[in-house]
C-alpha cells in the first residue's frame, strides 16, 4: 500500500507524459489486478476503456505467467480526460505474452498504455503491437519496458510501435526500452510517428471514395494489426465496432480543429490603415 500512498512526479519514467493534475484528482488509485496463470494453461483479455471525455481512468494489471502459460491482451483505449492502462507481466520459463493495444484520441486527452515484461527465466517470448491515432490537442503515449534477466537465456521479445497524428497540435510519445542481462537473447522494438499517406488517399478518391470515407479506410486498417489476434469473432467485431466509431467521431473534431484554427491564422492584425 505504501507504493499507492505516494504520488507520481515527472521523475518517475512510467508517468513522464502523464496529465498529473488528473492523476492527482483519483489518487491513490485502486491496487493492480492480479492475473496468475497457471502452468501450460492460458488466459485472453479484452479491454475496451471507454470512460466518459471527462473522467479519469486509471487500470493496472500485474500478470504471472508460469512455465509454459500463455496470456493474450487487447486494448482499446479511447475514453476519459486521462486513459492509462499499465500491465505488468513476469515471464516464467517458456511462457509468451501477446499484447495488441490502439490508442484513439482527440481533444485534450491524455491516453496511455504502459507496459513492463519482466523475462526471468529461459524460452520466454513476448510480442507487443501498439497502434495510435491521435487529433486535437491529444497525447498519446506507450512506454513498454523489456527486462531480460541472467538465466533468461532464449528470451525472444518484440515491440512494434506505430502512431498517426491527425493534426499538428497533437503529440505522440513512444519510448520502448530493453534491459538485457542475458546474452543469447532476440530482442527487437521499433517506433515510427507519421501522418496520412496523400498517395494513398489520392489514390482512393481516383476511385471515387469521397475523402471523409478514405481517411477512415485507412486509418482503420492501421490498426486493424493490433486487434487481428482476438480469437472470438462477435468480441473482435464489438472492438473493431467502438474503434470505427472513435475514429470517426475524431475525424469530424479534427475537421473542426483545423477549421478553428484556419479562421484564427486569416484573422486580420488589428491594425488600422493610417490616421
Amino acid at each position: 500500500m505504501a507504493e499507492l500512498a505516494t504520488l507520481p512526479t515527472r521523475r518517475d519514467e512510467s508517468w513522464r507524459y502523464s496529465d498529473l493534475e488528473a492523476v492527482a484528482s483519483v489518487w491513490p488509485v485502486p491496487a493492480a489486478e492480479v492475473i496468475e496463470v497457471a502452468a501450460g494453461e492460458s488466459v485472453s483479455r479484452v479491454i475496451v476503456q471507454d470512460a466518459a471525455l471527462d473522467a479519469v481512468a486509471i487500470r493496472d494489471f500485474r500478470v504471472v505467467l508460469n512455465a509454459g502459460a500463455t496470456a493474450a491482451f487487447h486494448v482499446l483505449n479511447i475514453g476519459g480526460q486521462l486513459g492509462r492502462i499499465a500491465i505488468d507481466v513476469t515471464c516464467h520459463e517458456g511462457a509468451h505474452f501477446e499484447l495488441g493495444g490502439a490508442m484513439l484520441g482527440g481533444g485534450d486527452q491524455t491516453l496511455e498504455i504502459v507496459t513492463t515484461l519482466n523475462h526471468i527465466e529461459p524460452n520466454a517470448t513476448s510480442n507487443q503491437v501498439v497502434r495510435s491515432v491521435l487529433g486535437g490537442r491529444a497525447t498519446g503515449s506507450y512506454l513498454g519496458k523489456v527486462a531480460v534477466a541472467r538465466d533468461a537465456q532464449k528470451t525472444d521479445a518484440s515491440q512494434s510501435v506505430k502512431a498517426m497524428l491527425l493534426t499538428r497540435t497533437a503529440a505522440a510519445n513512444a519510448k520502448p526500452e530493453l534491459e538485457i542481462f542475458a546474452d543469447d537473447v532476440k530482442c527487437a522494438h521499433g517506433a515510427t510517428v507519421g501522418e496520412l499517406d496523400a498517395m494513398a488517399l489520392f489514390y482512393l478518391a481516383s476511385r471515387g471514395i469521397a475523402p471523409a470515407e478514405a481517411k477512415v479506410l485507412l486509418l482503420q486498417a492501421f490498426v486493424a494489426n493490433a486487434f487481428a489476434g482476438i480469437v472470438d469473432e462477435d468480441e473482435r467485431g464489438r472492438v473493431e465496432a467502438a474503434a470505427l466509431a472513435a475514429l470517426e467521431r475524431m475525424l469530424d473534431l479534427s475537421l473542426s480543429h483545423r477549421e478553428r484554427e484556419g479562421a484564427r491564422e486569416a484573422q486580420p492584425s488589428g491594425k488600422g490603415e493610417g490616421g
